[in-house]
């Protein structure tokens, strides 16, 4: 018995040229020809921004030992200072000017 011009039973041949079957074929080809630059281009993308995190997280820690350090010198200093001995200072009295 036929069915759509085959027998029943018998395996359906498909034409990959023609019809929706040139899609999958271009889908494929595509895939195969351009998965190794995508993959490349995502692959920099994670190490620059891996590279970039390292990169931020050495200078952050590097401010802040230097502000630290800083900090600690400061107030090292300040201590060693001799404290000023408070005195009467003279101040000479202010002259008022007559508007003119």
């Amino acid at each position: 018995m036929k069915v759509y011009g085959r027998f029943v039973g018998e395996a359906k041949q498909i034409d990959a040229k023609t019809g929706a079957g040139v899609l999958g074929v271009s889908a494929v080809a595509c895939a195969a020809c351009c998965a190794g630059p995508i993959l490349g281009f995502l692959a920099a993308v994670g190490l620059t921004a891996a590279v970039g995190a390292v990169l931020f997280g050495v200078l952050g820690f590097v401010v802040a030992v230097v502000a630290a350090v800083m900090w600690r010198t400061r107030r090292r200093r300040a201590r060693q200072c001799q404290p000023v001995q408070s005195e009467p200072v003279a101040v000479a009295a202010p002259r008022l000017r007559a508007p003119s």
